[in-house]
């Protein structure tokens, strides 16, 4: 049993209370949490009481740092406990969180895995052999990925890749015209089988003098954020 003979409000980013116990220093809770537990100077607690005040904190802290890393765009369920792990949290208060974020549906990788082949064949088309990469690399499981990559038609993404790059190669000989177009789709995941196809067809309509097809917005793409 200890007695709170302090509590001090500690200004500065995510505003915290330092709680002293017995004159000393114990440990520290958010403001909310502090207030939602009611604590007062002289209050008697018990270890029981304090861990649960810090399992609590330690829930509030986690679950505000994924809902926050969420606010940018969404996130695989690997991504997420490979951030909150670097942050710190410890694997109890992460299940817990997770499971709360899938409830509410802010974790789905089926959804997550559909929203980066949309965006990326809106924003910035790649083969599909690429974006399955990157689903890999997020932690996505094959069988989710399939459904989410599966209808990628890489001679279509090609193309539109290669229209959003053409005025900068309008002016450019044949030659370096199919060496830098051939490279930027290389770089895009695309194999010989579809570049060779695609880089032809594109020098045809410059030949023609044919405008190049509007490309689509222009945004960020969806790992962008660095984060």
């Amino acid at each position: 049993m200890a007695k709170i003979t302090a509590l001090r409000t500690a200004r500065g980013r995510g505003q915290r209370v330092r709680i002293y116990l017995d004159g000393k220093f114990a440990f520290s809770l958010s403001a909310g949490a502090a207030a939602r537990a009611g604590l007062r100077q002289d209050q008697i607690l018990d270890q029981d009481r304090i861990d649960a005040l810090l399992g609590k904190d330690r829930y509030t802290r986690c679950f505000d740092a994924a809902t926050r890393s969420l606010a940018y765009r969404p996130r695989s369920l690997a991504e997420m406990k490979t951030r909150l792990t670097s942050r710190g949290f410890d694997e109890e208060t992460q299940q817990a969180v997770l499971a709360k974020l899938k409830e509410q549906g802010l974790i789905d990788d089926a959804a997550f895995a559909r929203y980066w082949a949309e965006n990326r064949a809106s924003f910035s088309p790649r083969s599909q052999r690429l974006a399955r990469m990157e689903l890999q690399q997020k932690g996505v499981a094959r069988e989710v990925i399939d459904s989410a990559v599966g209808t990628i038609d890489d001679a279509e993404s090609a193309y539109q890749a290669s229209s959003a790059r053409l005025n900068s190669l309008r002016r450019l000989d044949k030659t370096v015209f199919r060496r830098r177009l051939g490279d930027y789709l290389k770089r895009r995941g695309f194999g010989y089988e579809v570049i060779g196809p695609t880089v032809n067809r594109m020098w045809r309509e410059l030949e023609r003098g044919e405008d190049a097809p509007e490309a689509g917005p222009t945004v960020s793409p969806p790992d962008s954020e660095g984060h």
